[in-house]
This record gives C-alpha cells, sequence and structure tokens, in this order.
C-alpha cells in the first residue's frame, strides 16, 4: 500500500525523477513519457465523469483504477525480473483487456452502423470522452515507442488501444446511441 506524508521531496529538482524500481532517469525519459501520459489519460477522464451517470460513470471510475495499475506497470522496466521479484510489480493483464472488450461490445449493440465519420462532439460527455480517446492513442504510442526500446508488458500496450475504441463507442452512446452524433460531410465547405 502507497502511503504519502509528504507532496514534494526535491529529488526531482535535477531533472529527474525515480522509476518503480528505484532507477533514477531523465523526466523526458521515454518511459516517463508513457507512463505521464497514461496519467493525463486518467485525468480526462475525471473531467468526463462530471458529466456521466449510472453505468458510464461506473465504468469510467474502473477504467481509472485500471489506469493506475498500467501506469504502475509501466514505472517498472524490469520485465524479465518479475517472476524473481521479492515483491512482484503489477502488470496489466489479458482479463482487463477482454472486459474492455465486452464493454465495447455491448454498448456497440444498441447502435446503428456508422455510414461516415463521427466528429468530435455532440453532448458534453461525448466531447469529452473524445478527448480521452485522443489521449489514451498518445499514450499507446508512447508504450508503443517505448516497447520498440525496451521491455513493455504486451497487455499494457493492448489495453490502451482498446481503451481509445471504448471512448470512442462509449462516445456514441453519451450522444443518445448515436442518434446526435457530428458527422464528417466530405468536402462540405469548398
Amino acid at each position: 500500500m502507497v502511503v504519502l506524508n509528504k507532496i514534494y521531496t526535491r529529488t526531482g529538482d535535477g531533472g529527474e525523477t525515480a522509476l518503480g524500481n528505484g532507477t533514477r532517469v531523465a523526466k523526458h525519459d521515454a518511459r516517463v513519457e508513457a507512463y505521464g501520459t497514461v496519467d493525463e489519460t486518467n485525468a480526462t477522464i475525471g473531467v468526463a465523469r462530471l458529466h456521466a451517470e449510472g453505468d458510464m460513470d461506473a465504468g469510467l471510475a474502473r477504467i481509472q483504477n485500471d489506469l493506475f495499475d498500467l501506469g504502475a506497470d509501466l514505472c517498472r522496466p524490469d520485465m524479465d525480473r518479475d517472476a524473481e521479484a521479492e515483491y512482484p510489480p503489477l502488470r496489466m493483464t489479458d482479463a482487463q483487456v477482454a472486459r474492455l472488450e465486452s464493454e465495447i461490445d455491448a454498448m456497440n449493440k444498441a447502435l446503428e452502423p456508422l455510414r461516415s465519420f463521427v466528429l468530435p462532439g455532440g453532448s458534453a460527455l461525448a466531447a469529452h470522452l473524445h478527448i480521452v480517446r485522443t489521449v489514451s492513442r498518445r499514450a499507446e504510442r508512447l508504450a508503443v515507442e517505448l516497447s520498440g526500446r525496451e521491455g513493455v508488458n504486451p497487455a499494457a500496450v493492448k489495453y490502451l488501444n482498446r481503451l481509445s475504441d471504448w471512448c470512442f463507442v462509449a462516445a456514441r452512446v453519451a450522444n443518445e446511441n448515436g442518434a446526435s452524433d457530428v458527422l464528417w460531410v466530405p468536402g462540405a465547405n469548398r
């Protein structure tokens, strides 16, 4: 369990931070960029939740908790030492990815198939979910880039990929099951 007695430590004043295994790295390190953008994704969900109720709010709350798990996963670079660790790091699981897929499928059942691309907008909740979607895509790109250099849990990358899909479908649900989606009209303003 985490205990935070003091919020500032001054240990990062020189432009470095500690990863979950204690290694000190630059604050602009690719791993820090990846889990920092996961944190940003979580913050955008907090704003979206101001407009959510019921099952949608509950789903977003579960995702926020998962994103803390994902940040904990990404901040531990020693994937190859997990099995021998005295305190194994928290890692994302395929079950968490599967839950998102199941929720996407359930939400998608009420939606008509799309005949055009959807522009971000409609209801306030849908607009905020599109922001979450785009920030989570950036987090995914950073995690994929990191995985090209060093070990990253594949389930973490899959989760980010499904999260952006979840947000897209949830935005359509928030737009009266797609009835108030704002659709792209190619070349409309020529």
